[in-house]
This record gives C-alpha cells, sequence and structure tokens, in this order.
C-alpha cells in the first residue's frame, strides 16, 4: 500500500535515512507546464530547519526529475522524481536499535515484518511526506489551470485556537510567520507555547484547517467513494494525524436541523446556492459547488526528550531518554502536507468525473 489515488496516483518510495526519498506520479495530465520554482516553493514549506521551533536537520530537498517532463511540460507519462537524503545523523539513533519508542511505530513495524529500519523511523518517519508535496505540487498546477485554491493553516496549538471562521481570516498572512497561522495575534502565542514546551523537552499538537475553493458541484461518489470519506482517508495516512472532520464536524451535533441545515437559493447568476456551508461543501459524498472546508488534528510529535518508560525487543523493561533532532510541534510544517494530500484528492476525483 505504498500506492495513494485511482487516476492520478503517487507510488512512494524511500526511508528517512536512505539514499533518498522519491515517487512516480501516474495519471498526470500532459501539458501541465512544470513550474519548478513553484514546487521548490512547496518542498521549502516543508523542509526541516526553516525555523526554530522546527527540527534543526538541514536538507536542501532539492527534486531531481527523472521522467515525465520534456520541455517544461509534463507528457501524460509516469513522472518519476528523487530528493535526495543529505543530512542524516544515523548514529543518533545507535541507542534505539533494540528499543521500543512509546508511540512510535517501532513496535508495530516489528511485529509486522520481522525486521525494520530504526534510523530516523526509516519508512514510518514524517520524512516520506516529501514525496507527497512534490506529488501535491503537480495537483496544484493542475487544478490551478480549472480555477481550482486549496488553502490550509494551523488554526490551533494545544489550547491556543483561532476563534474566527476561515471566512474572516486574511490568507495572505499565513506564510508571514512560521507557525503558519494567518491571525498574528494568536500566531505569536502559538510561537511562545511552542518555545516553552520546546525548553521543557517535551512536544505539543494542534490542528491545520484546509480551504478548497473553485471545487465544482458533481465530484464524489455517492455510496463508498464519498468525496469526504477520500479526504479522510487521506488525511489519515498522514503522520501524527489522529482526527478528521469536515463542515461543521463534531460542534454540529449541539444543533438542532433546523440550524443545521443550509438552505438553497437562486443567486443573481441563476445559479443554485446555499446560504450557509454547514455542511462544508459536501453533501452526499458529492461536492456542491461550495468551499470545501474541515480540519485535520495531530497528536504531539512522539519523540520528547524526556525520561520515559519502554521495553527492549526481549521485552525487558528499560528507562529511555532520547537525543537527537526532532520538531517540538509538527503543525507548521504540516500544512503543505495537507494541502497536498488534498489537492492529489480534488484532482484524482475530477480526473474520474471528466472521465466518465
Amino acid at each position: 500500500m505504498n500506492t495513494f489515488g485511482h487516476i492520478f496516483r503517487l507510488t512512494s518510495f524511500g526511508e528517512s535515512h536512505g539514499e533518498a526519498i522519491g515517487g512516480v506520479i501516474d495519471g498526470c495530465p500532459s501539458g501541465i507546464s512544470v513550474d519548478v520554482d513553484f514546487i521548490r516553493n512547496e518542498l521549502n514549506r516543508r523542509k526541516p530547519g526553516q525555523s526554530h521551533i522546527a527540527t534543526p536537520r538541514r536538507e536542501p530537498d532539492e527534486v531531481e526529475f527523472l521522467s515525465g517532463i520534456y520541455e517544461g511540460q509534463t507528457t501524460g507519462t509516469p513522472v518519476g522524481f528523487i530528493v535526495r537524503n543529505t543530512n542524516a545523523h544515523s548514529s543518533d539513533y545507535d541507542m534505539l536499535m533494540d528499543v521500543f519508542r512509546p508511540s512510535h511505530a517501532d513496535y508495530t513495524y516489528q511485529q509486522k515484518y520481522g525486521i525494520r529500519d530504526h534510523r530516523g523511523g526509516g519508512r514510518s518517519s514524517a520524512r516520506e511526506t516529501v514525496a507527497r508535496v512534490v506529488a501535491g505540487a503537480f495537483a496544484k498546477l493542475a487544478l490551478k489551470g480549472k480555477g481550482i485554491e486549496i488553502v490550509a493553516y494551523t488554526s490551533q496549538v494545544g489550547p491556543v485556537c483561532l476563534d474566527k471562521p476561515y471566512t474572516e481570516l486574511d490568507f495572505s498572512k499565513i506564510e508571514s510567520n512560521p507557525v503558519r497561522c494567518p491571525d498574528p495575534g494568536k500566531a505569536q502565542q502559538m510561537i511562545e507555547l511552542i518555545e516553552t514546551v520546546k525548553e521543557e523537552g517535551d512536544t505539543v499538537g494542534g490542528v491545520v484547517s484546509c480551504v478548497c475553493r473553485g471545487v465544482p458541484a458533481g465530484l464524489g461518489e455517492p455510496v463508498f467513494g464519498k468525496l469526504h470519506a477520500a479526504l479522510g482517508n487521506a488525511m489519515l495516512s498522514i503522520n501524527a494525524v489522529k482526527g478528521f472532520e469536515y463542515g461543521m464536524g463534531f460542534e454540529g451535533v449541539r444543533y438542532k436541523g433546523s440550524e443545521m441545515n443550509d438552505a438553497f437559493y437562486r443567486k443573481p447568476d441563476g445559479k443554485t446556492g446555499v446560504r450557509t456551508n454547514h455542511s462544508g461543501g459536501i453533501q452526499g459524498g458529492i461536492s456542491n459547488g461550495e468551499d470545501i472546508y474541515f480540519r485535520v488534528a495531530f497528536k504531539p510529535v512522539a519523540t520528547i526528550f524526556k525520561e520515559q518508560q519502554t521495553v527492549d525487543k526481549d521485552g525487558r523493561e528499560i528507562s529511555l531518554k532520547i537525543h537527537g533532532r526532532h520538531d517540538p510541534c509538527v503543525l507548521s510544517r504540516a500544512v503543505p502536507v495537507v494541502e497536498a494530500m488534498a489537492a492529489m484528492v480534488i484532482l484524482d476525483y475530477y480526473l474520474f468525473a471528466t472521465k466518465n
């Protein structure tokens, strides 16, 4: 299960401390202008070492394209690419060769495969998301030509939460601070919280919110291929994600049907619209033409610098204190990953709809 998507598909490969992370994008439409600067910027938003609230690991994350591009355009054939690992400190993980870190994939990988790459978590490392961001950049470029825009941002870190609906936020401010929050005041509170947690040798989680604009009505299947189910599957496949909700989500259970229903009306241009968007742009599993918005919950990063109790591969109980380079909070670097996965889902369903 290293392949994602149906028509627009990504197959990724590589480990955190291997030679490279890479992928093959199949089903990418031909004739898309490959904006290398845009793809590089997407990778820069995800890469480590970009601020003091992220891991200090330094990686240039330069993508090398191997196929599927000719004279600056996609050819419709598979796009192969790699992003080399250049700054791995594998010796930092020597002490973890026979130890299962709490809340990591060490134990489950060992049980499933009988072998695991302990260096940086191997395949279970969030470094694998490099391939997703590259593929997502191609999906974004394809969607841009169709008037579809996808924007994500940090809406919560620990107890610090945005209290405004997304329609009242200035998305142009998302990239103005290292936590990628469009509210400067809340962003500063989030940063201060992350700094405090980092000094304590601990970590903190939060929420990334995402808005998909310009998505036409009619994307999604009515039973097992619901659009929101596909988005949920995509988001829950991201490292450290523990929850997904769209529209009003869990908050909606507090309201009555008369308060939650989105009333239809006739727009001045003659098209059908809704007066509210509690459904989050999806009804019956199919997009209705309104903004699609959802939230993704990320747990605190499992790697902390405090002493913890665990067991080794022989079942012996031991004390563990981890060293190395790790994120105190993954939210800011997760923003482009959420956007990438959303873009791949929307493009995949768009291509399916137009094909049929």
